[in-house]
């Protein structure tokens, strides 16, 4: 019986112990969804390499375009960074053919433009792209990254279950590293919807997760790992978001890819592809950060990246991320109650010819008259009652803002 005893008292302790290692505090960072930039879609290891020279012109496109008045943050250096080995005192190291002098430079210019920076790592030995990863070094790069001045940390599932441990145990030795620094950084959780990660992704410290699979230059995949995120709302908030992925809107498509450039080849379908990614993760309080060249992009990439009514719909953090409300074939009809009384709705229509499209009021809770404006021209539509016909151009999604009139 004595033995019994000690043994429960043993297990008590592990489990104690397991249940502490899973968990890490919030960091009270990311109140709303986080804006910025990431190099990957534009410059990826199988297109062109991450330079201290790009990350340097990212940083003064995105304040000459005015993507960060408009709220776009951070600058976010992903994969294909580090050195192919740490220094003899097991730091991890940028490669000095991208980082001539060091991360160190890089960072003061990003933080001198008034602007924020990220870093990427995994919890594996190699990255996605069979880059330097954390594996046993984990608190030594949280260190690393803090003395540098980070702001941001993408940590990437890829390869992690190579430590042998659970998914939530490795994110959150990492989270709980970061927090030793002393230094605040958003904690970003890549990985592609595994094991309900929405459920737990808070728990581990993250202040956003991926919930589903890679976003391509391409209407089609963008649409599929998009529209899947219908229902996760409740679990996204102040300081925890769920991750529709990276914004492709301005970067041309590979092999049967559509491509994202807004403008061609044609231009109708274009710009409803772009529409409806912008549109649909402001509805979703999904991250925005952009992923296309910010130095090269044209004039309507801009205006759709930096339109403000969206803007606002993705950054209000007191009202719950919108659903969808209705669906007919390709035609579906989302809907968004702002915190200030206002009705967000999103009129989609997924296939190649405009489509007809009614919006009862009864189908997004509003009644009587309301002000109408579409949110992608600005136009005040005036007031309209009880409902609203509606033509969807192809590919494309109406955006509405109706607010109720005062009596």
């Amino acid at each position: 019986m004595r033995n019994m005893r000690v043994l429960s008292i043993l297990l008590s302790v592990v489990l104690l112990h397991v249940s502490y290692a899973q968990t890490c505090p919030a960091n009270g960072l990311a109140l709303t969804p986080p804006m910025g930039w990431n190099s990957w879609n534009a410059f990826g290891l199988q297109k062109k390499s991450i330079t201290a020279e790009v990350v340097e012109g990212e940083a003064d496109a995105m304040v000459s375009s005015g993507m960060a008045a408009a709220g776009y943050t951070y600058v976010n250096i992903d994969d294909g960074w580090q050195d192919e080995q740490r220094d003899s005192h097991g730091n991890i190291q940028p490669n000095p053919n991208y980082f001539p002098n060091g991360m160190q430079p890089v960072v003061e210019y990003v933080h001198s433009k008034g602007l924020k920076i990220g870093i990427y790592s995994s919890p594996a030995a190699k990255t996605c792209a069979g880059n330097m990863g954390s594996k046993g070094h984990v608190q030594q790069d949280a260190n690393t990254f803090a003395s540098w001045g980070m702001d941001f940390l993408k940590y990437d599932w890829c390869n992690g279950a190579q430590n042998g441990q659970t998914m939530q145990l490795q994110f959150a030795a990492m989270c709980n590293a970061l927090e030793a620094t002393g230094r605040p950084m958003v904690y970003s959780l890549s990985l592609i919807g595994q094991m309900q990660v929405w459920t737990w992704g808070e728990s581990v410290g993250g202040n956003m997760w991926r919930v589903a699979l890679d976003v391509k230059a391409d209407y089609f995949r963008m649409a599929e790992q998009g529209f899947i995120n219908n229902g996760l709302g409740s679990y996204a908030g102040p300081g925890h978001w769920n991750d529709a992925d990276m914004l492709q809107i301005g970067n041309p498509g590979g092999v049967n890819q559509t491509g994202m450039l807004c403008t061609t080849p044609k231009t109708a379908e274009a710009l409803g592809y772009c529409h409806t990614q912008m549109g649909l993760w402001a509805i979703l309080s999904s991250p925005l950060i952009a992923g296309n060249d910010l130095r090269n992009m044209n004039a309507t990439v801009k205006d759709i990246l930096t339109n403000p009514y969206i803007i606002a719909v993705d950054q209000d953090a007191s009202s719950t991320p919108g659903t969808r409300v209705w669906q007919v074939g390709p035609q579906e009809i989302w809907a968004r109650h702002m915190s200030d009384g206002t009705t967000t709705v999103g009129v989609f229509n997924h296939v190649s010819g405009s489509a007809p499209v009614a919006l009862p009021f009864s189908l997004i809770g509003v009644s009587g008259q309301v002000d109408a404006i579409n949110m992608w021209s600005g136009k005040n539509l005036g007031v309209i009652s009880d409902g609203y016909m509606t033509t969807v151009p192809p590919f494309d999604v109406v955006m509405l803002k109706l607010t109720p009139q005062k009596h």
